[in-house]
């Protein structure tokens, strides 16, 4: 084996098929938690040598001002939507999104929202960053959220999904119980940390909808059926155990006219299906702790 190429340790493998029950509130089959992600863009952001923050040249006025829909727009008409179906948010918060829009991180908590940190910026990357800087982050996010909502972070999904070797010890050291950075699995599992405990709750890139209409160039019924497809499937296999399946969600893409119709039909289709319960993440892992032992 190469060097450098060992498993890094972060799980333990588990075969899918032979895991303990799980059973969610109701004798519901599949866990569904619906993550918009409210995010703030910088127009020209300090530069990473690692990464650049906008494929053009800075300042980006076309990439800022079509993310910025979500927060003059494309916001309220997603949150509606998902009010009118009984869909509550677990939110993916750009943190300082708390100073320049506070409007929107209200309205989010007024709805019953959960939120979770995605960094400050998602136009500041973590690549690079020392303990201190990383850190620093994490504090400015515990604090900066409780002061606007009242809620302490559970949570962490990192700035533009990037991370350091550290980033999961980190957050559970500070208290937060679980990550969205993992991608592998379809059920709530545990992370390795060195104190502390700290769980991966499914966060999915395939439903995604910057994947489905950036990568994969969906249209937005190709979307819509994707998510029927992803919904039915996990909601069958939850029988055995059950499953979790996530939505995530950017405004400025699913919340566009022509977008949002496909979309509510979704919701519709899950509300009615019977075999969903409809939750937040913080609830999921909950639930889980409560049924495998990982409760504190």
């Amino acid at each position: 084996m190469q060097e450098g190429a060992a498993d890094p340790g972060l799980y333990d493998f588990s075969r899918y098929r032979d895991r303990p029950k799980i059973v969610w509130p109701g004798g519901k089959t599949v866990a569904v938690w619906v993550a918009p992600n409210l995010e703030y863009y910088e127009i020209d952001p300090p530069a990473n040598p690692l990464r650049k923050s906008w494929t053009r040249p800075h300042p980006d006025v076309v990439g800022y001002s079509h993310r910025d829909h979500s927060n003059r727009v494309s916001h309220w008409r997603m949150a509606e939507a998902m009010s009118r179906h009984g869909f509550p948010g677990s939110v993916s918060l750009s943190v300082a999104l708390c100073q320049h829009h506070p409007e929107v991180v209200e309205d989010g908590a007024k709805r019953g929202w959960e939120f979770f940190s995605h960094g400050i910026y998602n136009t500041r990357y973590t690549y690079g960053m020392d303990e201190a800087q990383e850190r620093a982050i994490i504090e400015d996010s515990i604090a900066t959220v409780q002061a606007a909502t009242g809620q302490r972070i559970r949570g962490w999904l990192a700035p533009a999904l990037t991370h350091t070797p550290r980033t999961l010890d980190l957050i559970a050291e500070y208290g937060l119980d679980y990550t969205c950075d993992l991608y592998h699995d379809d059920q709530v599992q545990p992370v390795k940390v060195k104190s502390g405990r700290l769980a991966s709750i499914p966060y999915s890139l395939e439903v995604n909808d910057h994947y489905g209409f950036f990568v994969y160039n969906m249209s937005p019924r190709d979307y819509a059926d994707t998510l029927i497809r992803q919904f039915d499937r996990l909601a069958a296999e939850g029988e055995r155990s059950g499953t979790v399946m996530c939505i995530p969600l950017h405004a400025y893409l699913i919340g566009q006219p022509h977008r949002i119709g496909p979309f509510e039909r979704v919701l519709e289709h899950i509300a009615a299906d019977g075999r969903a319960w409809i939750a937040r993440a913080g609830e999921i892992v909950d639930a889980w702790r409560a049924q495998t032992g990982d409760a504190a």
